[in-house]
């Protein structure tokens, strides 16, 4: 049987959907950048020398969103597009590890 299909993702203007797409990548960089999680330095090395260029990317995505008079988030509609996009998961590599650990 295959795995239930995920739900549709929120309407995005153009500019949401590549600050949404830029901030995921910086967040899955930052995971593997986080020095709390298994790995080796050059694996976070490597991470962080490609940051800045993603840093970079939502940086321009975000200033376009505002060129072109988008000067708020609509939250709960961007909250929904990360949920969707597994952000979930994906943010949380950037945080400490449960107490457990």
């Amino acid at each position: 049987m295959p795995p239930p299909e995920p739900p549709p993702l929120p309407a995005l203007t153009r500019a949401e959907a590549e600050v949404i797409d830029r901030y995921l990548d910086v967040v899955d960089l930052l995971g593997r950048v986080n020095p709390t999680r298994d790995g080796d330095t050059y694996r976070g090395l490597r991470a962080a020398q490609a940051l800045v260029g993603k840093a970079a990317g939502l940086r321009d995505a975000l200033a376009l969103m505002h060129r072109r008079g988008e000067t708020e988030f609509h939250t709960a509609t961007l909250v929904r597009a990360l949920r969707v996009l597994d952000g979930d998961r994906r943010t949380a590599r950037v945080t400490l590890p449960p107490d457990d650990v």
